[in-house]
């Protein structure tokens, strides 16, 4: 008999570890982070450029194995862009299957229609001020679940009114579980953000990376 196809399925791995979830709504707790190698996307405020090449081929079976050796119930796929390798689709059923709180950080340039309904999205939709306004595949709104999340990562105020625009023109707020605005770092200072969220008393949960506050840009955190 021949193999099986999930365990003939690899994916280009650029580093598994385990840190404290930085962004979403489940900021601060123990999780997995699988980083898939390579993105479409070149963003300017990109802060995970190394996951753009290189990386490792690694079996699907290994990489499940070294996520449940962490010993933690909760793993994030991320990258670069996890959704332009296709056979993460068989990696996030299989860590569902382990009853395993999956999550996906992807940049909402690549269609969610085919994610298994179990994963919690989180997709971030890109400003004007990131470069790649115009790769936001809109009709990805129509496959959020109630659990998912959006994100804007924001430069400036420009890019708040218009990520405000878009929560109405596509009725976010109720889609989603939480809609998250994050200060681009380095560029918009979040004590600007945090006075423009609170004099519009918008429905938004503020973000700001805890990862970087506690390490800063070091890989791996």
């Amino acid at each position: 008999m021949g193999t099986p196809v999930e365990a003939q399925t690899s994916l280009r791995i650029t580093e598994i570890f385990l840190s404290l979830q930085g962004e979403s709504n489940t900021v601060g707790l123990p999780t997995v982070f699988v980083r898939l190698t390579g993105c479409p996307l070149r963003c300017g405020y990109c802060d995970s450029e190394y996951a753009f090449s290189g990386g490792t081929q690694i079996v699907l079976a290994d990489i499940v194995s070294q996520v449940r050796n962490f010993g933690v119930p909760r793993v994030t796929v991320t990258g670069g862009e996890p959704l332009a390798q296709p056979g993460v689709h068989t990696l996030m059923r299989e860590l569902c299957d382990l009853d395993l709180y999956v999550s996906l950080e992807t940049s909402g340039a690549l269609s969610v229609a085919a994610v298994d309904p179990r994963v919690i999205k989180v997709v971030d939709l890109k400003t004007p001020g990131s470069g790649e306004v115009q790769r936001n595949l809109w009709s990805n709104v129509e496959h959020l679940n109630p659990h998912d999340q959006i994100k804007f990562v924001l430069c400036d105020r420009q890019d708040y009114d218009w990520a405000c625009l878009q929560c109405d023109i596509h009725h976010l707020y109720e889609l989603v579980a939480d809609v998250l605005f994050s200060p681009s770092f380095g560029q918009l200072n979040p004590t600007d953000l945090a006075d423009w969220v609170v004099a519009d008393a918008l429905p938004v949960r503020m973000q700001m990376q805890l990862h970087k506050l506690l390490w800063g840009d070091e890989p791996g955190r």
